[in-house]
């Protein structure tokens, strides 16, 4: 399997009851990404961790090559919206050998929740884990 193609599918409970829950108990640290699909051109929304590092916002995916991180690659664009606030945004891949330390702080971030820290152990390599820089767009 490649890196292009390392993807962890979450189990049953945490796709349809962790999202659901997880907007409930974890808004403070929960934003919903709304991206276009890279096939059916519809918005799709997910429930991610925004990470802030050293002054800059990084989405990264926990999971591996999602279809959140592949539709925001191929759209360069998404939408952020949290307590009631949407911001439109593009998205800068980041490249593998910069990632490191910005999944050292996510876990140190983020780790705490279930089967985050689990999924780095299963899929330890950077380049399993898609990271955009998010940059605001300019008014």
């Amino acid at each position: 399997m490649t890196a292009e193609s390392r993807y962890l599918r979450p189990p049953w409970g945490a796709r349809v009851i962790g999202n659901r829950m997880a907007k409930l108990f974890a808004r403070s640290v929960l934003s919903t990404l709304s991206v276009r699909g890279r096939k059916s051109g519809q918005w799709r929304k997910v429930p991610v961790a925004v990470l802030e590092h050293e002054g800059e916002r990084y989405l990264i995916a926990p999971r591996g090559q999602t279809d959140w991180s592949r539709n925001l690659r191929a759209a360069g664009s998404g939408r952020l919206a949290r307590k009631g606030r949407v911001e439109e945004f593009d998205a800068v891949e980041v490249p593998v050998a910069e990632r490191p330390p910005l999944i050292e702080d996510y876990l140190s971030q983020f780790g705490k929740f279930p089967t985050v820290s689990e999924t780095f152990r299963e899929l330890p390599e950077p380049a399993d884990h898609p990271t955009f820089r998010i940059v605001r767009h300019s008014a």
